[in-house]
């Protein structure tokens, strides 16, 4: 069974050596973003150089370093999903030494009165993805670590938040009336589809991940309201908040 796949007790068979040779150490912080808008953005606003490639069949991923008042970092797009989200973020980590990483992207709202106007702070993922489970122990929940400093920086700067649990699944047409149900109840108010398993990689290796979200899409177990998700998608003023944290980790 998938619950059965955290194996710490042996060695992986693949290392990151055999495809990209010996780790680099370039760089300490990286920007995770979904948006390509906002990566564009990025390239014609700020002089980039490009400092590596996740390299795959279906073609390579560029990682690029900036800086941003004085504070240097690297970032890339990410791949949709726990699987391919979580590698890349270790590839990244072993093509740069980025250990510390500002994952922020869109979700879709479970509870409109408690997310409408604001950003979602994660304190807990629920775990409806299989990369979890290869790199932490089997539960229903994964603790995010640092939502307490993501927190702290919201309030500090005086953006609009909440916080919560929020659902991981990368299975989005199969986000059932009843499993919406269900994770409402358990207090779930926002549903992605990467968390959980960058997450459990990021703990499982030793990075610092620093996540938040922008509710765009409604769902609740009667309807779905598709309207708000491009603008959370490319929103620019996630990326500036990002980079205010970039700061003061």
């Amino acid at each position: 069974m998938i619950i059965d796949s955290y194996d710490k007790d042996t060695e992986a068979v693949i290392s990151l050596k055999d495809f990209y040779g010996e780790k680099k150490t370039l760089i300490e912080k990286c920007l995770i973003t979904f948006s390509e808008s906002i990566l564009d953005y990025l390239l014609e606003q700020f002089a980039c150089q490009e400092i590596g490639k996740v390299n795959s069949c279906n073609g390579a991923m560029p990682i690029y370093k900036s800086e941003y008042k004085g504070q240097e970092f690297a970032f890339y797009l990410s791949r949709i999903g726990s699987a391919p989200a979580s590698s890349q973020c270790v590839e990244v980590n072993w093509l740069t030494g980025a250990n510390q990483f500002i994952m922020f992207g869109s979700c879709g709202s479970l509870d409109r009165e408690k997310t409408f106007g604001k950003y979602i702070i994660p304190t807990e993922a629920y775990r409806g993805e299989a990369a979890s489970y290869y790199h932490a122990a089997p539960s229903d929940y994964l603790t995010i670590p640092n939502h307490d400093k993501v927190e702290a920086f919201f309030k500090k700067v005086k953006a609009p938040y909440t916080k919560g649990k929020v659902w991981t699944t990368d299975v989005m047409l199969r986000e059932t009336r009843g499993l919406v149900a269900k994770r409402k109840a358990e207090g779930c108010i926002a549903v992605e589809m990467e968390l959980a398993g960058v997450q459990a990689a990021c703990d499982f290796y030793g990075f610092e991940l620093y996540p938040f979200l922008e509710p765009g899409d409604v769902l609740n177990e009667s309807s779905y309201e598709v309207e708000g998700l491009p603008r959370a998608n490319h929103d620019m003023q996630k990326l500036y908040l990002a980079l205010q944290l970039l700061l003061e980790i």
